[in-house]
C-alpha cells in the first residue's frame, strides 16, 4: 500500500464523478463513420485514469477516431483463466430539444445523473474505473488476472470496435475464460423484501437485412404491372404483420422456474406467453425473448412524384434465438416472395451460457451482502452485446451491470430513451457490489 494511499477518494465516492466525466465526452455513434465522433477522446480519457494509478493501458484505432482502450490488471493466481470486463464508449444520438436536461450535460438532478449513456453504459464504465484504481492506489491484488476493455461502436454492430479487436488482435484476449458487460444485474422489485436482478446468461442474434424490389421505370400516369414500390410494400406488410411462433430457450425456463420458485406465481411453462404476461414489469423486457422477431424500419426509394423507380429498399431488423438464425432467414424469405431480393448488412448468431459455476455463485453471493432482499435470476436481452463477438472465442459471456432501482422507475425505457438517467444511490450500490464480486471472482 502507498503511503498516501488512505488520502485518495474510494471507489464509492468516486464513481459518480466518473460516471458524469463520461456523459460530458459525446460520443455519439450514428452508424455513419464520417459523423461518429467522441471514441478517441473518451478513450483517452479512460487510459488516462489507468495510468494514473499504475496501470499501461493501449489505445487502439480501427480507423481514425474509432479508439478503444485495454489494460491488464496481474492477478494472484496467473494460471487461472482471465476474466474480461468491458463497457462500450459509444452512444446512440441524443436530441437536446427533447430532453429535461442537456443530453451531454452529465448534471445531477432529483438523486439521477442525467445524460446520454448514463445507464448505456457508461455508468458500468464508471464502476470498473473507480473499484480498479482504489484497488491500485489500496495496493490490493484481484484473485485473477483482469482484463480491462472499454470499446468503440457497440451501438452499431461492434464492427469497429470489439469485432475489430477479436480480428485484428486476439492477444488481447489470451486466457481469458469468462466475461462481464452490461446488460444485467439490475433489480425488479416483487415486494418490500424481494428484488430480482436479473442477470444476462443469453442475448438474442443480430439479423439485419436489406431488401430490394426492382422493376419498370415510367411515368407515373401510366399504367404499370411492375412497380418495384408496390412490390416492396408488400413484402414489408408481409414482414411487418408476421407474428412468429413460440420457442422456449434454455434461458427462458430457467428464468421462469426461478421467478415461479421466488415469488409463488404459478407459472405454466406449456403456455409461456400467459406465464410471462404475470410477471409485471417483467413482462416488457422477457417478451421478445419468447420468439424470432422482425421489424420494418427503413424504406427508400423514388426521386419525384410522377416517376416510377426503377428500385426500392427496406431494412428489417430481425433478432434471433440463440440457434434460431437460419430458421428466421427462411421464415423472412417465404414472406417476401419472389421479385424482392433479400441480403445481410449485418449477422451475429445468438449467444447462451448457463446460469451455474463459481462466477455465477459470486454475482449472487455479492448483491446479497449488499441487498439482503436481492435474489439472482438468469435472463435472456432480446438485444445485443458486444459480449457476440467474445463469444466467438469461446468465451463465456454474463451482463452484470448492478443496480439497485426504485421500484416506480421504468428502466427498461431507458436504454436509447429520452431523459436517461441513473440513480446516484443506484451507481454507489453498484461499485461497491463490483468490488465484493471482483474480490470472489
Amino acid at each position: 500500500m502507498t503511503d498516501n494511499a488512505a488520502t485518495y477518494p474510494k471507489a464509492v465516492d468516486e464513481v459518480v464523478d466518473l460516471c458524469r466525466d463520461l456523459i460530458r465526452i459525446d460520443t455519439t455513434n450514428t452508424g455513419d463513420p464520417a459523423t461518429v465522433v467522441g471514441e478517441r477522446a473518451a478513450a483517452e480519457y479512460v487510459a488516462e485514469k489507468l495510468s494514473e494509478v499504475g496501470l499501461e493501458p493501449t489505445i487502439f484505432e480501427s480507423s481514425p477516431g474509432r479508439a478503444s482502450v485495454v489494460a491488464r490488471f496481474p492477478g494472484a493466481d496467473s494460471t487461472r483463466g482471465a476474466l474480461l470486463l468491458h463497457g462500450h464508449l459509444d452512444v446512440v444520438p441524443a436530441e437536446p430539444g427533447e430532453w429535461s436536461v442537456h443530453p451531454f450535460s452529465g448534471e445531477i438532478q432529483n438523486g439521477y445523473v442525467w445524460g446520454r449513456g448514463a445507464v448505456d453504459m457508461k455508468d458500468f464504465d464508471a464502476m470498473l474505473l473507480a473499484v480498479v484504481r482504489e484497488w491500485k492506489r489500496a495496493g490490493k491484488v484481484p484473485p485473477r488476472d483482469l482484463v480491462l476493455l472499454f470499446t468503440a461502436d457497440e451501438e452499431a454492430g461492434s464492427i469497429w470496435g470489439a469485432g475489430w479487436l477479436v480480428k485484428n488482435h486476439p492477444e488481447i484476449f489470451e486466457g481469458v475464460t469468462e466475461a462481464v458487460g452490461e446488460v444485467g444485474g439490475f433489480s425488479i422489485s416483487m415486494s418490500n423484501d424481494l428484488r430480482l436482478y436479473l442477470i444476462m446468461t443469453a442475448e438474442k442474434g443480430i439479423d439485419w437485412m436489406r431488401l430490394k424490389a426492382t422493376g419498370r421505370p415510367g411515368h407515373g400516369s401510366m399504367l404499370h404491372d411492375d412497380n418495384a414500390v408496390a412490390r416492396l410494400a408488400q413484402a414489408v406488410a408481409n414482414v411487418g404483420n408476421h407474428t412468429f411462433d413460440v420457442e422456449m430457450t434454455p434461458t427462458v425456463q430457467a428464468f421462469l422456474n426461478e421467478v415461479s420458485e421466488l415469488t409463488g406465481i404459478d407459472v405454466n411453462t406449456d403456455d409461456p406467453e400467459a406465464a410471462v404476461a404475470k410477471l409485471g414489469p417483467l413482462a416488457r423486457i422477457i417478451g421478445a425473448t419468447l420468439r424470432n422477431t422482425a421489424n420494418p424500419t427503413m424504406l427508400s426509394s423514388g426521386y419525384k412524384a410522377n416517376v416510377i423507380p426503377s428500385s426500392a429498399e427496406a431494412t428489417i431488423d430481425c433478432r434471433s434465438l440463440p440457434g434460431r438464425s437460419d430458421q428466421l432467414q427462411a421464415k423472412i424469405r417465404e414472406l417476401i416472395g419472389d421479385g424482392v431480393d433479400m441480403e445481410y448488412i449485418h449477422r451475429e448468431p445468438g449467444i447462451e451460457t448457463p446460469f451455474e459455476g463459481e462466477l455465477v455463485d459470486a454475482m449472487a453471493a455479492s448483491l446479497r451482502e449488499m441487498d439482503p432482499g436481492a435474489r439472482a435470476v438468469p435472463y435472456m436481452l432480446s438485444g445485443g452485446t458486444d459480449g457476440k463477438e467474445f463469444a466467438k472465442l469461446g468465451i463465456q459471456c454474463f451482463g452484470f451491470a448492478p443496480l439497485k432501482l426504485p421500484s416506480e422507475l421504468d428502466f427498461a425505457s431507458l436504454f436509447h430513451g429520452i431523459d436517461e438517467r441513473v440513480p446516484v444511490d443506484a451507481l454507489k450500490f453498484g461499485v461497491s457490489v463490483m468490488d465484493r464480486f471482483l474480490s470472489q471472482s
